[in-house]
């Protein structure tokens, strides 16, 4: 399930041009193109869901384990300690209403974060 207007949509359908790392059982990770880490990824499900808490009630648990996964997967290969973020509502610093994780690297992070 896709939706028209979903950036990320556009992009798991090939609409969209984006520099992919990894793309396997669902989940696709690209370079965010605007970083705000030497390493800083979108790591995301390919199948549209808006939110972590909207996937609470209409995703399933192999697929948030998935996501973790290969989140963890890619933090492990491309730096040596690194920072998931999941940012969840316009409160929340949520700008592309579909879920997925920023995976922060490459350089030391410091806290508190926000």
């Amino acid at each position: 399930m896709s939706e028209a207007n979903c950036i990320f949509c556009k992009i798991v359908a090939g609409e969209i041009p984006a520099k992919s790392v990894h793309r396997e059982n669902g989940i696709m990770a690209i370079e965010d193109i605007n970083p705000q880490a030497p390493v800083h990824l979108l790591v995301f499900p390919e199948r549209h869901v808006a939110n972590i808490a909207e996937h609470t009630f209409k995703g399933s648990a192999d697929e948030i384990t998935s996501l973790m996964e290969t989140a963890a997967a890619l933090g492990a290969k491309n730096s040596g300690g690194f920072r998931l973020v999941v940012n969840t509502g316009a409160d929340g610093g949520q700008t592309v209403d579909h879920l997925h994780l920023h995976l922060l690297g490459g350089r030391h992070m410091n806290w508190p974060p926000g």
